[in-house]
C-alpha cells in the first residue's frame, strides 16, 4: 500500500482524492467569498497577472484544469474569442457545477468536464495553453499530472501553474500565524468548516517550493521553465514551455 500526505496527515494514496473531493464539496458554495476574505482580494490580482502572462490569442485552444468556479476560464474565453475554445475542467463535480453556473450567468457557455488531471481525456498536442490555478498541490501524483499536461500541449505550447508557494523568510512568522490561527476561524465563521481551511494551510506547507516545482516541471519534459513570485512568494506563477 502506497501512502501520501493529506495536509500533515499520512493517508493511503487511494484515499487522498476522495478526501480532497470532500473538502471542496464542503466549500464550493462559499469558495469565491472565502477567496476574497482569505487573500484580502489579492487572488484577483494574481489571476489577472496569470491572464496577462498567458497572452491568449483569438482562435487558440485552452485547457483550464482544476478550473473550479470558472474565473480564469471566463477570462481566457474572452481572449480566445468565438474562433477559439476554452475547456473548463475539474475533478470535483460540485466546484465544476458552481463554475458552470457562474459562466452561464456571464453569458458564456464552455465545454465543461469532470476529469482527473493525471489521466486527461484529450489527444496529444491539442492545446496551445494549459492552466492550473491552486489545484496542483491537491493532486496525488504531481509528476504524472505535469506529464499529462505536457502531453496535451502542442510543441511550443505553454503551461501556467499558479499555486501557493514558499513565502519570503521575513514574512514567515506572520504568515504562519495567519494560516493556522486566522484561516480556520474564518472558515468556521463564514463557511462553517474550520477543518477544510486547516487542510488548506497544511497542504500549502507540503507543496513543493519554487525551485522544487521548477525541477519537477523539467523532469516532466518542459524545456524552458521559469517562475514569478507574487506577494513575497505567498504565490508563484510557474511557466513551462513544451519543446
Amino acid at each position: 500500500m502506497s501512502s501520501t500526505h493529506f495536509g500533515f496527515e499520512t493517508v493511503d494514496e487511494r484515499d487522498k482524492a476522495r478526501r480532497v473531493r470532500g473538502v471542496f464539496d464542503s466549500v464550493a458554495s462559499r469558495y469565491d467569498l472565502m477567496n476574497d476574505l482569505m487573500s484580502l482580494g489579492l487572488h484577483r490580482a494574481w489571476k489577472a497577472y496569470t491572464v496577462m502572462v498567458a497572452n491568449v490569442q483569438p482562435g487558440q485552444q485552452v485547457l483550464d484544469i482544476a478550473g473550479g468556479t470558472g474565473d480564469l476560464a471566463l477570462a481566457f474565453a474572452r481572449k480566445a474569442g468565438p474562433r477559439g475554445r476554452v475547456v473548463h475542467t475539474d475533478i470535483n463535480e460540485a466546484m465544476l457545477r458552481t463554475g458552470r453556473d457562474r459562466l452561464l450567468d456571464s453569458g458564456v457557455a464552455l465545454p465543461t468536464l469532470v476529469c482527473d488531471a493525471e489521466k486527461l481525456p484529450f489527444p496529444e498536442g491539442h492545446f496551445d495553453l494549459v492552466s492550473v490555478a491552486f489545484g496542483l498541490r491537491n493532486m496525488t501524483h504531481k509528476d504524472a499530472a505535469l506529464a499529462e499536461m505536457r502531453r496535451v500541449l502542442r510543441p511550443g505550447g505553454k503551461l501556467l501553474v499558479l499555486e501557493f508557494s514558499k513565502v519570503a523568510r521575513p514574512l514567515q512568522k506572520a504568515y504562519d500565524w495567519y494560516s493556522f490561527q486566522v484561516l480556520p476561524r474564518l472558515g468556521d465563521v463564514v463557511a462553517g468548516d474550520p477543518g477544510s481551511y486547516r487542510y488548506l494551510a497544511e497542504s500549502i506547507r507540503m507543496h513543493p517550493g519554487q525551485e522544487e516545482l521548477k525541477t519537477l516541471m523539467h523532469k516532466a519534459g518542459f524545456g524552458h521553465v521559469d517562475y514569478h513570485n507574487l506577494t513575497g512568494g505567498v504565490v508563484a506563477l510557474h511557466v513551462g514551455i513544451k519543446c
